[in-house]
């Protein structure tokens, strides 16, 4: 919801320093999840005032202004109670860096993926490179390092895990190791 938040704001040329405007466009804006079937999760959808943007959502311009967009509370503050209220409509799966610790600190399980900052700019640049932009390595590691520290060092709802999150290194696991092990987790907690 951030990244779609951060292309409107991107696509409406808003200045990323004006808090005030940031907050009155967040709370104007049409948001819709599509979480697709359960028989194709990964065909969730993301449209912003009726338009679907999903393939914009990992652009570089929205990676390197989601996390200044982020930060601003009046966007928080209007991101959260969406966010809660989707998780309202019934069982829900949500990632994100503040949702066991603040969007639903009293979920019944809360899984804090990490992987180390190598192995994060490796995935990154891989995946990156497999939508065709041509970037390094080393522009990817300093891009994550960047977003890293403005979300930790946000006033608001800074990036940590909840005391009650179970860390999970995924550094020498497959993606569907950890899918595996994730549902390992919820089927022990059912």
């Amino acid at each position: 919801m951030y990244r779609a938040f951060t292309w409107l704001a991107l696509d409406r040329q808003a200045d990323l320093d004006d808090e005030k405007l940031l907050g009155r466009l967040a709370e104007e804006v049409a948001m819709n999840v599509d979480p697709g079937s359960p028989a194709e999760p990964t065909a969730a959808r993301i449209s912003v005032n009726g338009i679907d943007i999903t393939d914009r959502l990992r652009s570089t311009e929205v990676g390197g202004a989601v996390s200044l967009v982020s930060r601003v509370p009046g966007v928080r503050k209007v991101m959260v109670t969406r966010q809660r209220a989707l998780a309202r409509e019934g069982r829900v799966v949500m990632a994100g860096r503040d949702i066991g610790t603040v969007v639903l600190p009293d979920a019944p399980l809360k899984i804090y993926l990490d992987a180390s900052a190598e192995e994060r700019a490796k995935r990154r640049h891989t995946e990156l490179r497999a939508t065709g932009r041509e970037i390094t390595l080393q522009e990817v590691r300093d891009e994550l390092a960047l977003r890293d520290l403005i979300d930790s060092e946000r006033d608001v709802s800074p990036l940590r895990p909840a005391d009650d999150a179970i860390l999970l290194d995924t550094d020498s696991l497959s993606l569907k190791a950890v899918v595996d092990r994730m549902l390992e987790l919820a089927t022990c907690r059912s």
